[in-house]
């Protein structure tokens, strides 16, 4: 239907030019028509996104949908895009999730309008580019490009300590994605080429490979975040407005786990399973330590923030366990392996759902109440009977509730990682009980009880468009909850040649 379009550029620069049309159409004129141009355009590239997923071939692993022109051609830097099977599921999920920001911030953004809904329509294109470069110079320069948006986001419409957390998030990011090009560079003068698939089959030796891999690591570990690079994480959110919050937990955080998909393990293959134990150690202190942290906090943000952090644990838990279900002797098959990244790819979905709903849920509340604190409610359930029944459903799925989208990654993930070794499986599922616990805490004191004070007793409940984006989102929960065959079977052929490609040694 639409092999004979470039449909990835389209997909990019539609919300990137259409969010400079909103930028300059300017705050001065009706506000609803900026609101209603920014949701046409989001609804327009979600709809062209479906088309990657209507034409795509998934009994192969080779990119599709391949553009590619010469940019800067001294250096052999090309304007190059292509997806996969990695890659087209993370697009459809920005696409979606870029709509859903939108009517959130229909009636809550009194402030420069134009201004936010600009923003985010300019990091939609963004980071759909960087899902889809397949040139690494190409795909650097989208990487650092889509923090300004976010760092405008927090720090223009942000909370009290905006700029201290806008400043903390830019340092910490900023300063890994330094790393991340040093490697780059390296790696041309090495091989001659920027082309990401050309760096898959560089030969590096074991100490290059080490120190490529660091680098790499400094990069995404920032971003997904992993323990102990995670703190900038809930001071941003805390100060994010709602759809900031959203956009960052729902998407941002996956392209660091993208970047390993892509980068890290394809490329030094041999440094990721000497140093598979350190990402895994690091994985499940996320799982169990943050968990804990997560129990204690009093601002709602702050705990789904840290769960955030938990979840996305068992994302770089299953895409590097997978060498050690190679080495036990117990799976001669390594079977599992495929199990695993699967688990990873569609635990990074799950969460861009769950999260979503979540930060969601708690923006109502707070357009409401103008508070995050737990203490503040109690009794809303009275009041707001549908919220609540929506708000009881995305908090259950987000503990792992089976028939949910959060429950089908993990549970993939920790079959896979007995495969490995018990104690990784033992110590992952210890996340279904912590996430029950620290979330059905807030449940309790939030949306049961008595009603707390004379603001919990005057809340009306949802209006048709927040029911509308709650609906929406309960959807794809409970769909990829009960069938996630169409998002496997898409994925399938690219992770069994991402294995058999980091199977094989550089060395």
């Amino acid at each position: 239907m639409f092999a004979d379009l470039p449909l990835l550029s389209i997909i990019v620069w539609l919300p990137i030019l259409g969010g400079i049309a909103v930028l300059l159409s300017g705050d001065k004129g009706d506000a609803n028509g900026v609101r209603v141009l920014s949701l046409v355009i989001s609804i327009a590239t979600f709809i062209l996104s479906l088309g990657l997923y209507a034409d795509f071939d998934s009994s192969t692993s080779a990119m599709q949908f391949v553009e590619k022109t010469a940019w800067i051609p001294v250096f052999d830097i090309n304007y190059h895009f292509g997806v996969d099977g990695f890659s087209m599921p993370l697009i459809i999920l920005t696409t979606f999730t870029t709509i859903l920001v939108v009517l959130a911030g229909w009636e809550v953004i009194k402030k420069k309008p134009s201004q936010y809904l600009a923003a985010f329509l300019i990091m939609e294109g963004l980071m759909v580019a960087v899902f889809s470069a397949l040139d690494a110079i190409f795909f650097y320069v989208f990487w650092e490009a889509m923090l300004v948006p976010m760092f405008i986001l927090i720090g223009v419409w942000g909370g009290e300590r905006r700029v201290y957390a806008t400043i903390k998030f830019f340092i910490y990011t900023f300063i890994g994605s330094v790393f991340m090009l040093v490697a780059l560079i390296y790696m041309y003068y090495k091989g001659g080429s920027f082309a990401i698939l050309d760096m898959h089959a560089l030969s590096l030796t074991l100490d290059e490979q080490i120190l490529i891999f660091l680098a790499f690591l400094a990069a995404f570990a920032v971003k997904v975040p992993m323990w102990p690079v995670h703190t900038w994480l809930p001071d941003a959110h805390v100060e994010a407005p709602t759809g900031g919050s959203v956009i960052l937990a729902a998407i941002m955080l996956k392209i660091g786990g993208y970047g390993f998909l892509r980068f890290s393990m394809p490329i030094t293959p041999d440094a990721a399973h000497s140093l598979d134990w350190l990402i895994i150690f690091m994985s499940l202190v996320a799982v169990v330590y943050i968990g804990f942290v997560a129990l204690v906090q009093r601002d709602m943000k702050k705990l789904v923030a840290y769960s955030s952090i938990a979840h996305m644990g068992f994302v770089t838990l299953g895409l590097f366990v997978v060498f050690q279900i190679w080495e036990n002797p117990a799976n001669a098959s390594g079977g599992g392996a495929a199990l695993a990244v699967e688990g990873a790819m569609i635990q990074m979905i799950s969460h861009g759902f769950i999260s979503g709903a979540m930060f969601l849920m708690i923006g109502v509340l707070y357009d409401r109440m103008h508070t995050r604190e737990i203490n503040a409610y109690g009794g809303v359930v009275h009041t707001m009977p549908v919220f609540a029944g929506f708000a009881v459903f995305f908090a259950m799925s987000n503990a792992g509730l089976p028939g949910t989208s959060g429950f089908v990654g993990e549970f993939m993930v920790i079959l896979a990682s007995f495969q490995a070794n018990f104690w990784y499986a033992f110590l992952g599922a210890l996340t279904l009980i912590l996430g029950a616990a620290y979330t059905l805490w807030m449940v309790k004191r939030v949306f049961y009880g008595e009603i707390a004070n004379e603001g919990v007793r005057v809340l009306k409940d949802l209006n048709s468009r927040e029911f509308i984006i709650m609906t929406t989102l309960a959807i794809a929960v409970l769909v990829l909850g009960l069938w996630p065959a169409p998002v496997v079977d898409v994925m399938h052929a690219t992770v069994e040649n991402f294995l058999q490609h980091i199977a094989v040694s550089k060395l």
